[in-house]
């Protein structure tokens, strides 16, 4: 994490970083090294609860009542399993990566395909939550409710996972890494 990453606009390093001495000790396969162990740990923890939703939206069918579930919360249903699959394969798929290119010299192109998957994992995790939150409320407030619930958990986790970092980056000009030298995998990387 660069020192305009750490605070968001180039104030004062957060989170134990030293500041800009440590960027300039730190050598490019350092940096790869650990902006992937980074991406990996908090794709685990992203993984570990879509893990949960993905299995409460498996043992769903088998619960007493879905049987009353109706045409439209079915495909709530589906949309939120398959959804849930998607973002289970993306967050799991660069721990499984490392593991079969361990000791490669590939490490900085599976450090920005990683880093793709996230994103995408994250879209697939938005969707599921917000399906699963329509399917529950449906089933015991109805359509509207659930429409305008489902609604917010969509609008909330687009700003918080994507609109709100987006809006960062382009007040920061989308230099945060260019600055240490790096193009932030925008060119031409696997």
């Amino acid at each position: 994490m660069t020192l305009s990453d750490a605070t968001g606009h180039g104030g004062a390093a957060v989170n134990g970083d030293t500041g800009p001495a440590q960027e300039s000790d730190e050598t490019h396969k350092e940096r790869v090294d650990r902006e992937l162990g980074e991406l990996l740990q908090g794709m685990r923890v992203a993984g570990t609860g879509v893990q949960v939703l993905f299995a409460f939206l498996l043992t769903l069918p088998f619960s007493a009542g879905f049987e009353k579930v109706d045409h439209a919360g079915r495909w709530l249903f589906y949309i939120a399993m398959l959804s849930a699959a998607v973002a289970s394969i993306c967050f799991i798929a660069p721990a499984t990566q490392h593991r079969v290119l361990f000791r490669s010299s590939l490490k900085e192109p599976m450090l920005h395909r990683a880093n793709r998957l996230g994103v995408v994992g994250g879209v697939a995790l938005a969707i599921s939550m917000t399906c699963s939150t329509g399917l529950v409320v449906e089933s015991f407030l109805g359509s509207l409710p659930a429409a305008l619930l489902a609604g917010g958990v969509a609008a909330l986790s687009a700003w918080l996972w994507f609109v709100q970092p987006l809006l960062s980056l382009h007040r920061d000009g989308g230099v945060g890494d260019r600055r240490a030298g790096d193009d932030g995998g925008r060119a031409g990387t696997p």
